[in-house]
């Protein structure tokens, strides 16, 4: 059963991504922060990391000069901004580039608490599995949808693996280095092939 809190945080991210979708999709975007928290929860997550899962992306995506953390502050409580703030790569407007704001976000890792680890980390794994799929269906045209494009997007994601590692043991880091290793290994065969058939 989910609490009112729950269902509080989940009509208000519903409300937030109303308008968005999942790059390069028509699946409706609030199905990411829903998968999220619902990932999260499977590890073991308090109803704090729930919401905060369900909200990771609200202050990225919709920050709308300040009011977007005000409203979480008022809604759900300093634990749940506190963590939403932590998975949140930048505030300012425009963003840095994407590489400067990848690599800041990675080496603050060292310092975040494990709640705001946990959420990033099911955050993650949730776009990993996401892009393992579609890679699997569509190929390397999925790469198009991302700024760092194929390198960077492996990168980005063995890197994070390497942080959540050094940072200290959470639940999900498991199922994350499985499936960024999967990503790894079949963009790698496919290169492979690709190099043969030249």
């Amino acid at each position: 059963m989910l609490s009112p809190r729950l269902n509080e945080a989940l009509e208000y991210a519903a409300w937030l991504h109303q308008d968005q979708f999942r790059k390069g999709t028509e699946i409706p975007y609030i199905s990411h922060p829903v998968a999220v928290s619902m990932i999260a929860m499977k590890y073991g997550a308090t109803e704090d990391e729930a919401i905060a899962a369900l909200l990771h992306d609200a202050i990225e995506d919709k920050g709308r000069e300040g009011q977007t953390q005000i409203e979480i502050l008022e809604k759900f409580g300093p634990q749940v901004l506190t963590i939403v703030e932590g998975c949140t790569d930048a505030t300012e407007t425009p963003k840095p580039p994407w590489r400067e704001r990848k690599e800041r976000y990675i080496a603050s890792l060292a310092h975040k608490s494990a709640s705001i680890r946990l959420v990033s980390a099911c955050d993650k794994l949730h776009n990993a599995q996401a892009i393992l799929k579609d890679y699997q269906a569509i190929g390397d045209e999925i790469w198009q949808r991302f700024k760092g494009g194929k390198e960077g997007t492996l990168w980005y994601y063995r890197a994070l693996v390497d942080a959540f590692e050094s940072a200290g043991t959470i639940p999900p880091l498991e199922g994350l280095t499985q499936v960024v290793s999967e990503l790894e290994a079949v963009t790698f065969k496919a290169n492979l092939h690709s190099a043969i058939a030249l």
